[in-house]
């Protein structure tokens, strides 16, 4: 995404992403067999879906990046579990057992260690920061629905029209607020370009939104908290940043969240 945005303006570049894997995504349905059909009354269940879920995580997310790092964007992106957990005791009365408990606990103090030499940085940046914590937020709740929602239809048909629905309303923005940028991709801005089309929007979304539904959301909310990992770590590796202790100590509290609902609990006999 840094990639992208660094090359191409970010609205435009996030449209460009969603159009070219929709085809893609497209010939999957196809060749699985699964119908495209989503029955009106449950038109504005789906667009509830699209506008947590996708919209407005894509619309924030995207502006957000080009103004923090990679790595601080990933770190507040997915400060999502902790708001996930929340809203679930919050508004749809969720209980949080202990190991849960331990698990969210452990992912915000490994957010606060893998933000620990950036809070001098992101203090300049005031309006990207709240942005990417609102899209996490939102996120969090789109996540809550999606495991609740009542459509019948497939989670890959639901993602065809969500995805659809957002690119849609991107081109539009895209177009008012960045025509005057426009201009033809570069090679690095194409290539970011493909790698989002296809390995986010037709393989990495697809899956994300159907574990939202299958698993209960803190399960699949911290089951990703490897990702602001890889991001610091990925930062290290290419861009040459020192790794330091709270890093590491982040890391190990990570695991932790995630071994926390993904081990499976002894059952009573």
């Amino acid at each position: 995404m840094k990639l992208g945005v660094t090359h191409y303006p970010p609205l435009s570049f996030r449209a460009l992403s969603m159009w070219l894997g929709l085809p893609a995504l497209w010939l999957v349905l196809r060749v699985q067999g699964v119908p495209f059909a989503v029955a009106r009354s449950g038109w504005r269940e789906l667009g509830a879906l699209t506008f947590f879920n996708m919209l407005v995580w894509h619309v924030l997310a995207i502006l957000a990046v080009q103004a923090l790092s990679s790595g601080r964007a990933a770190i507040l992106g997915y400060t999502m579990p902790i708001f996930s957990a929340l809203l679930g005791a919050a508004l749809f009365g969720e209980r949080i057992h202990w190991r849960q408990a331990v698990g969210v606990a452990a992912a915000a103090l490994g957010v606060v260690l893998l933000l620990w030499h950036e809070i001098g940085a992101m203090a300049g940046r005031p309006w990207a920061v709240l942005a990417m914590l609102v899209a996490a937020a939102a996120w969090a709740y789109g996540t809550q629905r999606m495991r609740r929602t009542r459509l019948p239809e497939p989670t890959l048909a639901l993602v065809f029209w969500m995805t659809l629905a957002t690119a849609i309303v991107m081109t539009v923005v895209a177009a008012l607020r960045e025509s005057s940028q426009w201009h033809a991709p570069d090679a690095t801005a194409w290539a970011a370009i493909v790698y989002n089309a296809l390995l986010i929007f037709a393989f990495a979304q697809p899956v994300w939104l159907w574990l939202a539904r299958t698993l209960p959301p803190i399960a699949s909310t911290l089951s990703v908290m490897m990702i602001p990992v890889l991001g610091v770590i990925s930062g290290a590796w290419w861009l040459g940043e020192t790794l330091h202790w709270q890093d590491w100590t982040a890391v190990a509290l990570i695991m932790v969240a995630i071994a926390s609902v993904l081990l499976p609990q002894r059952r009573s006999a």
